[in-house]
């Protein structure tokens, strides 16, 4: 084994390790989602079910760029800031520089909710 097979090995390795990172971020992604549907009644929550479908691929990018450009015109009467976190929410599940920051902005939300929760708890 020459220093060239060290360094393809080496590549080797940091490519299954992002691909693995690339993974668990998809995996965040789709708990948080979970946890979403969780809480909408029952259509709505059907309806995002099917949205995050592989086959749904064609309508999901649409949509979350509609639901961002939405968001980013948020100061009109029928539009709200609402619209941008879950249009980036479902453009992260087709483009995967994307989910990463999602992710751990999902994560962060998600911790922030938990402090407020244990504090209206203990007053």
């Amino acid at each position: 084994m020459g220093p060239s097979d060290v360094g393809l090995m080496s590549a080797g390795a940091t490519r299954i390790r992002s691909e693995a990172l690339s993974d668990y971020y998809k995996l965040e992604i789709d708990r948080h989602f979970a946890w979403f549907e969780a809480r909408l009644p029952a259509g709505p929550a059907k309806f995002i079910a099917w949205l995050r479908k592989p086959s749904s691929r064609y309508v999901r990018i649409p949509l979350a760029i509609l639901l961002i450009i939405g968001g980013i015109f948020s100061f009109l009467p029928i539009l709200g800031l609402w619209m941008l976190p879950l249009g980036l929410l479902l453009f992260a599940q087709d483009v995967p520089f994307l989910q990463k920051p999602i992710a751990q902005l999902l994560g962060w939300v998600e911790r922030k909710w938990i402090e407020r929760e244990r504090a209206k708890r203990g007053a």
